[in-house]
C-alpha cells in the first residue's frame, strides 16, 4: 500500500478514535459530576431539613420516610414545591410495634367508593434498649447520629437548665405550627379514603385546634403561653420552615422571657397507598394518639450549638410523659435535622399522632402533653 494512502487512512482513524475518546471522556466526566451533585444535594437537603429528601425517601420506601432521615431535617430547610393539600409531605419512621391490631373494615354508611377504601392499622409503638435505642429514665431515644450510646448517656447526666416562673405574667412558652393545615381522620372507623389529604384550613379541624388544647391547659396552670395560629403552609407548602422561623424570631425578640418553643405537628405513617398507621395508646381507658418528639443534632455545619440542651429537654419531657402516662410517648428521634432548632435551646418539634388518628385522640394527647410539661417544671 502506498505510504501516503496508509498515512491518510491512519490519520482518519486517529481523528475518529480521538473524537470517540473525547466524547467518552466527557460522558465519564459529566456522569461523575452529576453523581457528585446528586450526593451533595441529598446531604444538603437532609442536613437542612428539606422535604425533598423525605419525599424521595418515602417514594423509595413508603412509610419509612421520618425514621424519618426525616429536618429532614428533618432545616433551615429548603423545601420543594408541593401543593398544600397533598398528604405525602410528612415522613415517618415507625419503631417496632409493641402490638398491632388490624381493623376489619366494618359495614358502615360511607360515601367512599369501594376502590378508594384503605385500611387503618392501629399500632402501639415501643422499643427496648439496644442497637439504635438508648434508654433515659422512663423514655427511649432513637439515635440516628454518629454519637455513641455512652456519649449520649454521659451528656444526659447533666440536667437541662430550662425553668419556668409560675408567678410571671409574661409568656414563657411559644406554641406554633410550621404545618398548621395538617389534620386527622374524621372517625375511628378502621377505613380511610385513599383520595383524602388529611389537611384543612379550618382552625377547628387542623393543628391549631390541638395547640388550643395545650394552651388552655398550661394557662389554667398559671403558665404564660403564646399560641401563634399562623398557617405557614398556606397557601404554599414551600418555604413553611423559613416562614415559621420569622414567626419564632419575632416572638423571641418581643418576649425575651420565652424559654420554650414547641412546633406542633402530626405524623404520617403509610406502609402503602392502601394502608395508614394509627399510633395509639390507651390512657385511663381512653384512646390517645401516641406522641413523638424530634430533637435535632448538628453535624458541624448546621449552626446548632445548643443541640445537646434541646436533647436534654426532649429526654426530660418524654420521661415525664412516660412516667405519668405509660405508652403515650414513642421513642425520641435524635437525628441530623434542624427544624429551626438553632433558634432556641428549648425548641422541639412534636408529632401528635398520625393521619390514622382522630382529632379527638390528638386533642386528648395534647392535654396529657400539657399536663406532663407543667409537671416537669413544678418538680
Amino acid at each position: 500500500m502506498d505510504k501516503r494512502v496508509f498515512r491518510k487512512i491512519s490519520y482518519k482513524h486517529f481523528k475518529k478514535n480521538l473524537v470517540y475518546g473525547v466524547l467518552f471522556s466527557l460522558r465519564i466526566f459529566f456522569g461523575v459530576l452529576f453523581c457528585a451533585a446528586g450526593i451533595y444535594i441529598c446531604i444538603f437537603t437532609a442536613k437542612n431539613g428539606s422535604d425533598l429528601f423525605y419525599y424521595a425517601l418515602a417514594f423509595a420506601s413508603p412509610g419509612n420516610a421520618i425514621e424519618f432521615l426525616q429536618n429532614p431535617p428533618l432545616e433551615e430547610k429548603p423545601e420543594t414545591e408541593k401543593p398544600v393539600f397533598e398528604n405525602k409531605d410528612e415522613i415517618s419512621a415507625p419503631e417496632d410495634p409493641e402490638e398491632q391490631i388490624v381493623f376489619e373494615i366494618p359495614e358502615i354508611e360511607s360515601q367512599i367508593p369501594e376502590n378508594r377504601k384503605g385500611k387503618v392499622t392501629e399500632t402501639k409503638y415501643s422499643a427496648s434498649e439496644g442497637g439504635l435505642y438508648v434508654a433515659f429514665e422512663n423514655a427511649m431515644i432513637k439515635n440516628c447520629t454518629h454519637h455513641s450510646t455512652e456519649k449520649i448517656k454521659k451528656m444526659l447526666e447533666t440536667k437541662h437548665d430550662l425553668s419556668l416562673d409560675f408567678d410571671s405574667e409574661n409568656p414563657q412558652i411559644l406554641l406554633y405550627h410550621t404545618h398548621a393545615t395538617e389534620g386527622y381522620e374524621k372517625s375511628d372507623s378502621g377505613i380511610f379514603d385513599m383520595a383524602g389529604t388529611w389537611r384543612s384550613t379550618d382552625p377547628d379541624e387542623n393543628m391549631i385546634s390541638v395547640g388550643d388544647v395545650i394552651t388552655c391547659v398550661l394557662s389554667e396552670k398559671g403558665i404564660g403561653v403564646i399560641h401563634d395560629g399562623t398557617m405557614h403552609d398556606d397557601p404554599s407548602y414551600t418555604g413553611s420552615y423559613q416562614r415559621s422561623a420569622v414567626t419564632i424570631s419575632e416572638h423571641l425578640d418581643q418576649n425575651p422571657e420565652i424559654k420554650i418553643c414547641l412546633d406542633i405537628h402530626r405524623d404520617a405513617i403509610e406502609p402503602s397507598s392502601s394502608e395508614i398507621i394509627k399510633p395509639t395508646a390507651v390512657i385511663n381507658g381512653k384512646k390517645a394518639a401516641q406522641i413523638m418528639i424530634i430533637s435535632g443534632c448538628d453535624d458541624g455545619t448546621m449552626n446548632m450549638p445548643d443541640y445537646w440542651e434541646n436533647l436534654r429537654f426532649a429526654a426530660a419531657l418524654a420521661s415525664k410523659m412516660e412516667e405519668l402516662y405509660p405508652g403515650l410517648c414513642r421513642p425520641i428521634l435524635f437525628d441530623y435535622r434542624k427544624y429551626n432548632m438553632d433558634l432556641s435551646p428549648g425548641l422541639l418539634l412534636i408529632e401528635i399522632g398520625a393521619t390514622g388518628n382522630t382529632l379527638e385522640e390528638a386533642k386528648y394527647s395534647a392535654e396529657l402533653l400539657a399536663n406532663a410539661l407543667a409537671e416537669l417544671f413544678t418538680e
